[in-house]
């Protein structure tokens, strides 16, 4: 599926939330890590999650991956069976493994694809280093490829900002249980994305690894030597995919009905209820799912993306069919994504005929757009192809999405999902 072509639809039915990739990244890497075996139920697969299965199996753990239920058969003693980890297009793996591969004795070396391998890490290796481990960029950048020189982790204090990538705290937050003595991590900056760090540290806790954590997450000490119990657990529904079908209804004048979806959910993008709601959309929550029925009237709002940056992309269409100025505010890390997302959504948006700019770190849209078909490229950004889908789907004419197949990193059925509530989309 190099690229699909989507016409001007209406929807109607009832779609299942993939599961979360979030969660799923840090089950697995936690399970890896287990002493034991641990059973993951409802699993994301996608291209993401099979990046961090094929690089636990490199430090030993053995995962057999069935159709709903991942088996993890993790241990604390860590042996690298390779000596260079293809981490694909997935950052979270990355920086999730960087760490841990400190562990095992030998020299370990972490590559990626072409976007990851111009993502920031510089922060994370300096991190280790103040940890007692050998590590270094490559070619001296900051930037994969990474290595990292085994024998494990010292302990002591690392700082590390708090707003480059909560996904460097959670790798510290993972490794340092094994470390030979105390570790205590410290922000140098306020937590961005801060879910996402409370998300590890319930993951932790099911795990039996005890971590004390600042009231304002600024500080987390971990006491060396704890190991890793077995947990078996369901992955919940993503929020951050459901928020492409929510605004799909929305944008349509539709009425859908997302199952899989926890009323009670330590996710961030839990966010887009409440961003929907604001915006007029007639929106009912009950538990296990979200149903949102279009009135053919959005209000413009004010998002601040400090810690949902994945729900800008979503926002900035939203925005396009609302009366008013959306502004989506300090949006500064989505220019460190697979693609510049705030270039790429100006970029895309406006070739619509959108009304998008930027003004510093925040997006702008000035709203009602009559938005009308033609080709996107998708910047090979999952966020990026799904968000102009949703916008294509309540254009006029036909939109193509070039190199659409790169949902697969995220949400591969998502074009499926969408033909399943009625999207006029076709393949090729």
């Amino acid at each position: 599926m190099a690229k699909v072509t989507i016409g001007a639809s209406s929807l109607s039915g009832v779609v299942e939330a993939p599961s979360s990739k979030a969660f799923t990244h840090r089950v697995v890497i936690a399970a890896s890590l287990s002493d034991g075996e641990s059973r993951i139920r409802r699993p994301l697969v996608c291209d993401d999650t099979e990046a961090t299965v094929n690089a636990v199996r490199a430090y030993g753990a053995k995962v057999e991956e069935r159709e709903a239920e991942w088996i993890v058969c993790g241990s604390s003693k860590l042996e690298m069976t390779k000596d260079v980890i293809d981490c694909g297009e997935s950052a979270a793996t990355m920086r999730f493994v960087t760490p841990i591969a400190a562990h095992p004795s030998g020299v370990t070396k972490l590559t990626g694809g072409e976007s990851l391998r111009k993502r920031p890490m510089e922060p994370l290796l300096v991190a280790l280093r103040q940890l007692g481990v050998v590590c270094y960029s490559l070619d001296g950048s900051g930037r994969p490829p990474l290595v990292v020189h085994g024998g494990g982790i010292r302990g002591g204090t690392a700082s590390i900002p708090g707003d480059i990538s909560s996904q460097f705290i959670s790798g510290l937050l993972f490794a340092s249980p094994f470390a030979k003595g105390d570790v205590e991590i410290q922000l140098s900056t306020t937590l961005e994305s801060r879910s996402y760090v409370e998300m590890t540290l319930e993951v932790l806790k099911d795990h039996r690894v005890a971590v004390r954590s600042s009231p304002d997450m600024r500080e987390f000490f971990i006491l060396h030597n704890q190991n890793l119990a077995p947990f078996s657990r369901v992955i919940p529904g993503d929020y951050s995919s459901a928020a492409f079908l929510l605004a799909a209804a929305a944008v349509t004048s539709s009425k859908v009905r997302v199952l899989n979806l926890e009323k009670r959910s330590l996710q961030g993008d839990r966010a887009i209820v409440e961003i929907l709601k604001q915006m007029g959309a007639d929106l009912k929550v009950r538990d296990g799912c979200v149903e949102l029925k279009g009135t053919g009237s959005l209000e413009a709002v004010q998002v601040d993306a400090r810690d949902i940056p994945d729900l800008a992309p979503v926002c900035a269409v939203l925005g396009c069919y609302a009366n008013g100025r959306t502004v989506i505010r300090n949006a500064r890390r989505l220019r460190m994504k697979e693609s510049d997302r705030i270039e790429s959504l100006v970029t895309e948006l406006n070739r619509m005929a959108a009304k998008v700019t930027t003004s510093g770190d925040d997006i702008v849209v000035e709203g009602p757009c009559k938005l009308r078909g033609t080709t996107i490229n998708s910047h090979h950004d999952h966020r990026i192809a799904m968000a102009c889908s949703v916008a294509a789907l309540g254009a006029d004419g036909e939109t193509e999405i070039q190199n659409a197949d790169c949902v697969s990193k995220s949400y591969p059925s998502f074009y499926k999902d969408l033909r399943s509530l009625g999207g006029n989309i076709i393949d090729g």
